[in-house]
C-alpha cells in the first residue's frame, strides 16, 4: 500500500472522528449541561450564570483547538472544496460567537450577577441557533469527511 494513501486514509478518519467528537461536545455542553444547571434548586441564578460563563470560556478554547485540529486533518487528507466551505462556515460561526456575541452575553451575565435586571434580548436565542447550525455543519463534515475520493486505490 502506498504511504501517501495510508496517511490520507488516517487523516480522513481523523476528520470524521474530530467532527463527531466536536459535535458531541457542543451538544453535551450547550444543549444538556447548560440548561440542566438551571433546574438545580440549590443553585441561584447568579451562581448558574457564573458556572455557565466559566463553562463557555473553557469551551471557547477547546473549540479553537478543535478548528485547528480539524483544519489540519482536512489539509493532510487533501482538502475538498466542500470540506473547506463547511470548515470555513464553522470558523465564521466561532468568530461571531467568540468575538461578538459572547462578550455581549458576558456583559449581560455580569449585570444580572450584580443584581440589576435587564430587558429581554434575542442574543441568547441567536447564539443557540448558531450552535444548532454549527452542530449540523460538523455532522455533515463527519459524514462527508470519511469518504475516500473516487478513483483512489
Amino acid at each position: 500500500m502506498n504511504i501517501a494513501y495510508e496517511s490520507k486514509d488516517r487523516a480522513r478518519l481523523a476528520v470524521t472522528l474530530l467532527a463527531w467528537l466536536w459535535a458531541g461536545l457542543v451538544l453535551g455542553v450547550s444543549f444538556v449541561a447548560t440548561p440542566v444547571k438551571f433546574l438545580a434548586p440549590s443553585l441561584s441564578l447568579a451562581d448558574a450564570l457564573a458556572v455557565g460563563r466559566a463553562t463557555f470560556e473553557a469551551l471557547k478554547w477547546i473549540e479553537c483547538a478543535a478548528v485547528v485540529a480539524l483544519g489540519t486533518s482536512i489539509w493532510i487528507a487533501a482538502p475538498r472544496r466542500r470540506e473547506l466551505a463547511l470548515l470555513g462556515s464553522v470558523a465564521l460561526i466561532l468568530l461571531c460567537q467568540y468575538a461578538w456575541m459572547l462578550p455581549m452575553l458576558d456583559a449581560r451575565v455580569q449585570t444580572i450577577i450584580d443584581g440589576q435586571s435587564l430587558p429581554p434580548s434575542s442574543l441568547h436565542w441567536i447564539y443557540t441557533a448558531l450552535e444548532f447550525v454549527k452542530v449540523a455543519l460538523l455532522v455533515v463534515v463527519g459524514l462527508y469527511g470519511g469518504r475516500r475520493d473516487p478513483g483512489t486505490r
